[in-house]
């Protein structure tokens, strides 16, 4: 029956799952239960605190209190709790200054990876391109062509900080252009654009009628000397831009799948019509317990607290190792290392799970900029001391690969 993967998409028949592989992304098909099992720290998985119990007691409790009333057996509306939308409204008027109709403005989504694919869907036709920026979360290579586009990479640079060159973009735009997708903050390397660069790119995309989704997941960890700025905001921007963010980064509420879209109402008005079709209702129970989170998240400063030290623990560490090199990341519980001088990133990885026991994930994921890096996790783990024993294992197995190669 093999051939009759032939009768599918080409970019779906190309996916593999692992049932008849070794998967080698910690996110598809079983490959993190096969390194949990062996014993391996699963730092390849951005999910804060993992595998440690770390749910804010008021979403706790909250959580409890609606299972016991027994309302969450039923369905949400599939545009979202309209109690929620007002938060996250309020939320985003408080952080950023700028106002949203919850009723027009913003749907709920069960996930940010939900949100992105179906914030895209209702522009992308055959054919039409799709800039991402190189290095960039995988999603934003495969999902263009899942929904029948083309993706276009558009390199960042490491002696930039992987920051925008708008050259690079402007060299690549063509007849078939219709989408810039932006991950700000940026996974895998915790860059944080500058108002300068997104107004450069904002400026891209009205010159070129351009549509921009910008996916900020990480925009609640961006570190206190650097500017989240909104691209939404930028003139010309918010008739054409939708905006895609979760509770799983900032809040470390990953397990409760609850994001958020939202843009201008004219925009809106199609996903609240296709919503029943696509996404269908967002878990009841996980948007009443999210709720306590944006009635009162001073809880991420302390987790941003941890994710301070443990960038600062890794950049003395890694950069202090022949061979290995990594930025200050401006957000994230995330960083990104070079190991281009000790070999290839794929072999690099199993050698770490090996001898290590530490999963990290192979750059080569995250665009063609990514050959030669390896994206470490550092916010696994809710005690400090536990992410810095793996780190140390890694560092340890990195000199003695570094022996090897003759770089110590």
């Amino acid at each position: 029956m093999e051939h009759i993967k032939t009768k599918m998409k080409p970019a779906f028949a190309k996916l593999d799952g692992g049932l008849f592989s070794t998967a080698q992304k910690a996110d598809v098909g079983d490959v993190a239960e096969r390194m949990k099992s062996a014993g391996v720290a699963l730092m390849s998985w951005a999910d804060p605190f993992m595998p440690d119990p770390s749910i804010p007691q008021p979403v706790l409790d909250a959580a409890i209190k609606e299972l016991q009333n027994g309302f969450p057996a039923h369905y949400t509306m599939p545009i979202g709790n309209p109690e929620l939308k007002k938060l996250i409204a309020a939320r985003i008027e408080k952080k950023y200054g700028f106002q949203l109709d919850p009723n027009r403005n913003i749907i709920i989504n069960p996930g940010s990876d939900n949100g992105l694919i179906f914030a895209m869907m209702p522009w992308i036709e055959p054919g039409d391109e799709v800039m991402v920026h190189d290095p960039s979360y995988p999603s934003n290579f495969l999902n263009p062509e899942l929904i029948g586009g083309a993706t276009v990479r558009v390199p960042t640079y490491p002696e930039d900080g992987y920051h925008i060159r708008i050259q690079e973009y402007e060299k690549r735009v063509t007849s078939k252009t219709k989408m810039v997708l932006l991950t700000n903050p940026n996974n895998p390397t915790g860059t944080v654009y500058t108002r300068k660069e997104l107004e450069e790119l904002a400026a891209f995309c009205v010159e070129h009628d351009l549509i921009c989704v910008c996916d900020q997941a990480f925009e609640d960890t961006v570190f206190p000397e650097h500017e989240m700025v909104c691209i939404c905001q930028l003139p010309g921007m918010w008739e054409r831009t939708v905006t895609v963010c979760s509770v799983s980064k900032g809040m470390g509420l990953s397990g409760f799948r609850v994001g958020w879209t939202y843009a201008t109402d004219t925009i809106m008005d199609t996903y609240y019509g296709a919503a029943v079709n696509i996404q269908g209702a967002t878990s009841t129970l996980a948007q009443l317990a999210v709720m306590p989170a944006f009635r009162d998240d001073s809880f991420i400063q302390d987790y941003m607290k941890k994710y301070d030290n443990r960038r600062k623990y890794a950049y003395k560490l890694f950069n202090n190792i022949p061979g290995v090199s990594m930025q200050m990341p401006e957000s994230g519980f995330f960083v990104w290392i070079d190991i281009s001088k000790l070999g290839d990133s794929s072999e690099i990885t199993a050698y770490l799970a090996k001898e290590a026991l530490v999963s990290l994930n192979d750059g080569k994921f995250y665009g063609d900029m990514g050959n030669g890096h390896l994206r470490l996790i550092a916010g696994c783990f809710w005690d400090d001391k536990d992410s810095f024993a793996a780190m140390d294992r890694m560092a340890a197995a990195f000199r003695k690969l570094a022996e090897k190669k003759g770089l110590a």
